[in-house]
């Protein structure tokens, strides 16, 4: 990234924080509490600072686990253009991410998984690791051990089809056809996630296509039976729902036996089409890896050299996932998260002490304004009538922008002193007003989509891997409701059905759960500020339950950690794990906003924010602490080590976050009127 300052040869210290500076960065184990803060805050600031791009964005890498990399090198051998320096790259990085037991983890420090550890083993083989090979070896026992390719996930399986080292006959049926389901009918493309949408949309023709490229090698030693590669599976009894969804199955491998070949060109062609709509101007789709990288393999079925544009643009933009490292190791990012980025350090910034107006800030803000979509995609389809106003998360995503973004960006716009605060008006009333006519029927918000929540699609025998519906959530609701209360709409009916939504959604320990980051800790330090943003009095039983949880989850160093067993593992694992920067800065931020400044928790939290801060300002986090889906994909999203600790920081020593309060006419009123 290029380091971007105001014009000096550093960062500059905004005079709120000039006070703190000193030759010395190291705090004395003797410093106070506040006097420690306060310098952590400062370095974390120029830290933060000096990170930005010159365009005005931040982003900070978007880790995940090697099954993206793997399929990179898979789709590359697919198409034929494999070239050795990608997989040397590739398999640096794979072989690096290996655990001594010979696996590889979906999230660091968690257990061995089964298809991430096929996935990697394939790649390491495409890149010329011998089977024999010790590391190799390892690999293959314990994959052997917990059932073979044939307990592998369906995705998994579909990624060795191509190759012919496992049979399209025994994976589930994706009819093409299903592109022409209308909305009200069940399992139609729009029941799904975006997410999922976008993958299954291409797969139904991969799955029609049913393509297989020769093998380069066996894959025996990764069998418990080589012999019987493809072992019986009973049905589940016919009277549950997975019996139920396993006959439709077999009746789909049934009907595309006499399925007219004409009707099912037709369907694949009008599934190319919606495939081909949806492209972005950067030819990547949704802005994520996994839909363009089986978006690219559908369109190559049906004909689509590799040289015709379509199909260029969108191999250019899985270049761009990439991430080379100094080593020379590659890895893939699944999704590229500027905006999310950089609304979390305008955040940051602001509440840290820099000055509203400061060049950097503004810029931040311009690009922001820039991003702002203005054309509908597919949550137009449930909201037909609505003008569009949100932000995506990637650079390049106007197909779906998300719910949770546009609060956030919101909310930092509010807190830079702009040139042209018209525009500002204008675009945060778009965003306010699209918000809010996205609101689900329960009164609460999902992240892309209205009352996605049909129960259907999770029961599919495909939909064996991470969720594929997008239902309201604690940590996006409390996130919109934030952002209205900071734009003067507290009493507006939408904003209290939110509230009472999340007052519900309390657990019985006083925390809430976190579906876009882990976990409880990331649910209440989410929903804690919201409430009492939006009113809520600090002594409120919600607010006083929420306080009790977190100080009895407290790690004995004085930090916060929780890990993404709590997903699978919720008695267990709730609130608990290794300290981390970024959770530490949720559970601060919740409870500073709940009025424990002076609470022991709040110091101890503080100092260790403050003792576990870097010479150069940063924190180190290899913990994963963000989710794309919970427990099955995880995501350490490199900057929230970042900017989450500075908030907490920045509020310990400041305050209040520093919003701007819409004016009469601004953006909140424009809003108001637009949506009733």
């Amino acid at each position: 990234m290029t380091a971007t300052t105001d014009g000096s040869t550093g960062a500059t210290l905004p005079p709120r924080a000039a006070a703190a500076s000193t030759t010395d960065n190291r705090i004395p184990e003797a410093a106070g509490v506040q006097e420690a803060a306060v310098r952590a805050t400062r370095r974390a600031t120029d830290f933060l600072l000096a990170k930005q791009d010159a365009e005005g964005w931040w982003k900070g890498d978007l880790e995940t686990n090697v099954t993206m990399d793997a399929e990179d090198l898979l789709l590359r051998q697919f198409l034929g253009i494999l070239d050795e320096e990608t997989t040397k790259a590739a398999a640096l990085f794979i072989r690096g991410e290996q655990r001594e037991d010979g696996t590889w983890a979906s999230f660091y420090g968690g257990p061995g998984e089964l298809s991430t550890t096929i996935e990697a083993y394939v790649a390491l083989r495409l890149a010329g690791d011998a089977p024999d090979a010790p590391h190799m070896v390892k690999a293959a026992e314990w994959v052997r051990a917990r059932g073979g390719i044939a307990a592998a996930r369906v995705f998994t399986r579909i990624w060795l089809a191509l190759f012919g080292w496992w049979k399209w006959e025994d994976l589930p049926e994706l009819p093409p056809e299903l592109i022409w389901f209308p909305t009200w009918m069940p399992l139609n493309i729009y029941d799904f996630g975006c997410w999922a949408r976008q993958t299954i949309v291409p797969l139904t023709i991969v799955s029609a296509k049913r393509p297989v490229r020769p093998a380069p090698f066996p894959l025996d030693e990764l069998h418990t039976d080589p012999a019987d590669p493809h072992p019986y599976r009973p049905l589940a009894p016919a009277a549950t729902w997975d019996g139920a969804f396993q006959r439709l199955d077999k009746a789909l491998h049934a009907f595309r036996k006499v399925a007219p070949r004409r009707m099912r060109r037709a369907a694949m062609n009008a599934a190319a089409r919606w495939i081909i709509e949806r492209q972005e101007n950067d030819g990547c789709w949704g802005g994520i890896q996994p839909p363009a990288v089986y978006s690219v393999i559908a369109l190559y079925l049906l004909g689509y050299d590799l040289e015709h544009p379509v199909m260029r643009a969108g191999l250019e933009s899985l270049d761009r996932f990439a991430v080379w490292r100094e080593d020379g190791a590659r890895m893939i990012e699944a999704c590229q998260s500027p905006v999310w980025d950089t609304c979390l350090a305008t955040i940051a910034l602001a509440d840290a002490g820099v000055p509203a107006d400061h060049p950097q800030l503004v810029k931040a803000a311009d690009w922001m304004l820039g991003e702002q979509i203005v054309r509908p995609g597919d949550w137009s389809v449930k909201r037909p009538g609505l003008p569009p106003g949100g932000w995506a998360f990637e650079f390049h995503n106007d197909n779906y922008p998300d719910i949770d973004d546009t609060a956030e960006v919101v909310l930092a716009l509010r807190r830079v002193r702009h040139h042209d605060p018209e525009r500002v008006e204008k675009a945060i009333g778009r965003g306010v007003r699209w918000n809010l006519g996205m609101q689900s029927k329960n009164g609460a918000w999902g992240a892309f989509d209205v009352d996605n929540t049909s129960p259907f699609p999770n029961r599919l025998p495909f939909c064996d891997f991470g969720e594929v519906i997008d239902p309201p959530s604690a940590d996006v609701t409390a996130h919109v409701v934030e952002m209205l209360a900071a734009e003067g709409l507290t009493h507006d009916p939408r904003t209290r059905r939110g509230i009472e939504w999340l007052l519900a959604e309390q657990e019985a320990d006083g925390s809430w759960f976190g579906r876009w980051g882990v976990n409880y800790v990331y649910g209440t330090g989410s929903v804690v500020p919201a409430l009492v943003a939006a009113g809520l009095p600090a002594s409120h039983p919600a607010i006083r339950r929420a306080v009790s949880w977190l100080e009895s989850v407290q790690n004995d160093d004085g930090g916060w950690g929780e890990d993404l067993r709590s997903y699978r593992y919720v008695r267990e694992w709730s609130g608990k794990g290794a300290s981390t920067a970024s959770q530490t800065g949720w559970a601060l931020m919740a409870l500073l906003a709940a009025g424990e400044k002076e609470s022991k928790a709040v110091e101890r939290g503080v100092r260790w924010l403050a003792d576990t801060q870097r010479e150069d300002g940063s924190w180190d986090e290899p913990y994963f602490t963000g989710t794309g889906f919970p427990w099955d994909f995880s995501i350490n999203y490199h900057l929230y080590r970042q900017v989450f600790p500075l908030t907490a920081l920045g509020r310990y020593v400041y305050g209040e976050p520093a919003v701007t309060r819409p004016k009469t006419g601004g953006g909140a009123r424009l809003a108001e009127a637009k949506a009733s």
